[in-house]
């Protein structure tokens, strides 16, 4: 995997790589930037179990290893999420977020990060929400020393404040701003003014937009280095294209489109109609990043 600085135009990442049925589709379509979240595997070392499905390929004898591996050889570039946010809010949000919590995901995280061995970009342990400043630095401070390796993002939240910012681009190579949060407070609109102004004050740094393929924002932050969403999943959960219904979609013209060989790649780890609404999916948001975002490195591109 190349490392990815400073590029010419924002790369969009594919979340939910880790979910390997649906990855498949992804590999075969020729997406080159992908996120995956480190939660199921970390989740399993803190708690000894784990709510979240782990689904490897065949052949695969340990997914922790393997799942992480796989993805990172398929991709040009790939970033490792903490899971942090899941543990906050997600399937373990009933769990008490106590210092020592924290502090075990933090050791567990850093544990698996070593022993996958790949050198994906990892995103911190950004607990200022439950924790406050000072921890998150504490961990910020900590990752660079005990993954030497790997480039490390870190995240800007609002509980930062304006000082809390400056500090953070005086120290990173590599910051993200949370755009739902911004977008949770009613703030979106001001992502790319954020933006500019961390760029503004370290031309060098690296910007991610975490959770985001807002077409006008990538459109407007086309100066940014990466940005994710889980968008290309949307369409399996909800059942909709745009207006259509993934029920209407024509398997043989999926097909004829795509091409046999293709279709059966996705189609060995999918259900028919998981397959059709993967591949139509996810060729229409390659052509909408590529348009708003800039070129996005395909290295598969049916009737270009």
């Amino acid at each position: 995997m190349e490392a990815l600085h400073l590029p010419n135009n924002i790369k969009v990442h594919y979340a939910a790589c880790e979910v390997m049925n649906q990855f498949v589709a992804l590999e075969a379509l020729g997406v080159s930037y992908g996120l995956f979240t480190c939660f199921p595997f970390v989740e399993k070392k803190v708690f000894g179990k784990t709510l979240s499905p782990i689904m490897p390929l065949r052949g695969m004898k340990n997914p922790a290893t393997d799942i992480p591996r796989y993805v990172h050889n398929h991709m040009k570039h790939v970033i490792q999420d903490s899971g942090l946010f899941t543990l906050m809010f997600g399937s373990r949000k009933g769990v008490e977020k106590t210092e020592q919590t924290v502090n075990k995901w933090y050791d567990a995280l850093v544990e698996f990060t070593l022993e996958h061995g790949q050198n994906v970009t990892c995103v911190e342990v950004d607990c200022q929400k439950i924790l406050g400043v000072d921890k998150a630095w504490e961990f910020r401070e900590r990752m660079q020393k005990d993954l030497p390796n790997n480039r490390i993002i870190n995240v800007f939240h609002l509980e930062d404040g304006k000082d809390g910012l400056d500090r953070m681009i005086e120290f990173s190579e590599y910051i993200a701003i949370s755009v739902p949060e911004l977008r949770l407070a009613n703030k979106k609109e001001y992502v790319p003014a954020l933006a500019k102004y961390i760029k503004q004050r370290k031309p060098s740094i690296d910007i991610h937009l975490l959770g985001c393929t807002e077409l006008n924002l990538l459109h407007q932050c086309q100066f940014c280095t990466t940005c994710d969403s889980s968008t290309w999943t949307s369409t399996k959960r909800y059942g909709f294209i745009d207006d259509y219904h993934i029920s209407e979609i024509d398997t043989e013209k999926v097909k004829s489109y795509f091409g046999e060989d293709v279709y059966k790649k996705i189609n060995e780890y999918n259900n028919e109609q998981n397959t059709n609404t993967l591949c139509v999916t996810i060729e229409n948001l390659k052509r909408k990043y590529q348009q708003f975002g800039g070129y996005q490195d395909y290295y598969y591109e049916k009737n270009k």
